[in-house]
């Protein structure tokens, strides 16, 4: 009997290094696939002498799966001139790459899959009206904020094709409910997750010990406490102002304590950030670290002291889960699903998106630590966990499997 099909619709390469919370989860549905299910994902080649539009045998973290590139693309942490979702919704025109099961997660690609058979799931990562709407977010920072009208209707003309529409962020849930009330039953909440094999906390003696050696390596004094910003350097997630910050928190801090920022990631802003370190006289309090590999990201979440974000707009990033999971705790804005699940102790929301208020709230948990503990984290992160919230899914796409069967 043939195992049900799971193919996989995103513009990336999994065996590149690659940032976004996006790639993460995919990753995490591709490696822990039951063995029930055979996996395709159709994405982007980075190797211009594998056969574009066929279908490849490999492995990823130890699970088979078919790959099929559309393109060549060798960077995909940076914006192009024509967005990627543009190129990857037309490479995909005339073909039928229809199965069982279809999960997609991005909206553009879908124009040329409404006719294909099969149960389509899409996932939503940020709450995509406040993302087009807010008045905080630069008009560069995607496509559809110049036509705000087109990305609506293209929305309407598109949902009814999706057996499911499952969004991290409640707020986007309830708009979504409202907005398309005959479909308000396939609409779900669903949580994105976290690898607890790749995400957990040392002991103190540990992680003192390999802090210090990270600061021997980056020539800083033996006790330096590291904060952590892992995300693509883009104006969702605002990296101007997480730097302005650091330079408002270093006005605050207290002589005898030595802070660094370490950011990891690239993106279209890495120029202007690199120009503000040193406009600001910040050099030797930050490291870019470019992309960082997620066995290398891993072992920076346990080394710092605080993870932080700065964004304009979130849906549940997949960043907090690993830092609170390797007990280490937040400081976020105001923003997506975080502030609503973060529990005493986990971290502290900003309710101001300015310097001074993320730099007073990381001060406070550099400061005293102790009002931070690490089992809080592991607390808030643990109804996140990979294999409960991956499991789940496809046990419900495997009943579905079983019933449909029985129909035919």
């Amino acid at each position: 009997m043939r195992k049900p099909i799971l193919t996989i619709f995103y513009q990336f390469n999994p065996w590149q290094s690659t940032i976004g919370g996006i790639q993460t989860l995919i990753r995490y549905y591709i490696k822990y696939a039951p063995p029930e299910f055979e996996i395709r994902l159709v994405g982007t080649g980075a190797d211009s002498r594998q056969a574009l539009g066929q279908w490849h045998d490999g492995e990823l973290e130890g699970r088979s799966l078919q790959f099929m590139p559309l393109f060549h693309l060798q960077n995909d942490n940076v914006r192009k001139q024509v967005p990627t979702s543009v190129r990857y919704t037309w490479a995909l025109r005339g073909k039928n790459l229809a199965s069982d099961f279809m999960h997609f997660h991005r909206l553009e690609p879908t124009l040329m899959t409404r006719h294909w058979p099969g149960a389509k799931t899409l996932f939503i990562h940020n709450d995509i009206h406040q993302q087009i709407n807010s008045p905080a977010a630069n008009k560069n920072a995607i496509l559809w904020r110049r036509f705000p009208k087109v990305y609506f209707a293209l929305e309407r003309f598109l949902l009814g094709q999706f057996q499911q529409i499952l969004s991290c962020n409640s707020e986007s849930i309830d708009l979504y409910r409202r907005q398309y009330p005959d479909w308000a039953t396939r609409i779900q909440l669903v949580r994105n997750t976290v690898d607890n094999q790749q995400f957990y906390p040392l002991t103190p003696p540990e992680q003192t010990f390999q802090r210090q050696q990270l600061a021997a390596e980056k020539g800083l004094p033996a006790d330096t406490r590291f904060i952590l910003f892992a995300g693509r350097l883009h104006p969702q997630k605002d990296p101007l102002l997480l730097v302005q910050a650091m330079s408002a928190l270093k006005h605050l801090t207290p002589a005898t304590l030595n802070v660094h920022l370490l950011i990891a990631g690239e993106g279209e802003l890495s120029k202007p950030v690199q120009d503000e370190i040193q406009k600001l006289d910040l050099t030797s309090s930050v490291t870019l670290l470019g992309a960082v590999m997620p066995p290398d990201l891993a072992t920076l979440h346990r080394l710092s002291s605080a993870v932080v974000l700065a964004s304009v707009y979130e849906g549940l990033p997949l960043v907090v889960l690993e830092a609170l999971a390797s007990g280490t705790p937040i400081v976020t804005t105001n923003c997506g699903e975080t502030p609503k699940f973060m529990l005493p102790g986990s971290g502290l929301v900003c309710q101001e998106r300015t310097p001074n208020s993320i730099a007073e709230a990381l001060l406070q948990v550099l400061k005293q630590p102790e009002q931070f503990p690490v089992q809080a984290c592991l607390e808030t992160a643990q109804p996140f966990s990979v294999c409960e919230v991956v499991g789940q899914i496809y046990e419900s796409m495997y009943q579905h499997w079983e019933r449909s069967k029985k129909i035919y």
